[in-house]
């Protein structure tokens, strides 16, 4: 876990950071739909999992926009370096459970290695609650799969600091020619703002619409 402290004294969002950090309830979310209708002829044609393709995607573009990577820690803000990914999925008594998708800079060094992390899931009957859990370089992925929502809240527990920003994807549905896939994101106020929620959306379309 490489990471380096920010100065909070000379950094950009010292003002910003400083209005929201002690909120009870510093996280804001938006929820907005992107057009996987590429990504996902690309999965099927060439028999990969749309879920680990577009999460694979969703990681590539969190780690390209700074403010993913921030986390406050001890007083501090730090930035960490890589950012994986801590997701639900379902297990063999159809309840969820946790997976720990680590970050590659190839897409089939991360497919081989969280297609086992899912095949495990499914083999299960706990929440496989390890060490990864509480890692703070990740971030805390949902997939909602059965539905096509329009909104969401995540449950918070306020005697644990949390900075660690929240996305889940829900259904996807078809519209005209396009497959659309609702996305919510859930983060904190005093690390980032609607602009970074916009860069994210904006390259995770980007990266959705590239064949490769």
């Amino acid at each position: 876990m490489t990471k380096q402290i920010i100065d909070i004294n000379t950094w950009k969002r010292r003002e910003h950071y400083q209005f929201f950090k002690d909120y009870q309830e510093p996280f804001w979310s938006i929820t907005a739909n992107v057009d996987c209708s590429k990504a996902y002829q690309y999965a099927k044609e060439n028999n990969l999992s749309f879920f680990l393709y577009y999460m694979y995607r969703s990681l590539m573009t969190v780690n390209s926009i700074e403010e993913f990577r921030y986390r406050i820690e001890d007083n501090n803000v730090v930035c960490y370096n890589k950012i994986h990914g801590s997701t639900t999925a379902l297990n063999a008594i159809d309840m969820f459970a946790f997976a720990f998708l680590p970050y590659a800079d190839t897409f089939e060094d991360f497919y081989a290695y969280a297609q086992k992390e899912i095949e495990k899931i499914k083999s299960i009957n706990n929440m496989n609650i390890d060490e990864n859990g509480s890692r703070p370089d990740v971030i805390h992925y949902s997939t909602i799969p059965w539905v096509s929502f329009t909104a969401l809240t995540n449950e918070r527990n306020y005697a644990i600091a949390d900075s660690i920003p929240k996305i889940t994807f829900g259904k996807y549905t078809k519209e005209g020619n396009k497959m659309l896939l609702p996305v919510a994101l859930n983060v904190h106020h005093g690390l980032m703002d609607g602009f970074h929620a916009g860069q994210y959306f904006e390259l995770f379309q980007e990266l959705l619409n590239k064949n490769e």
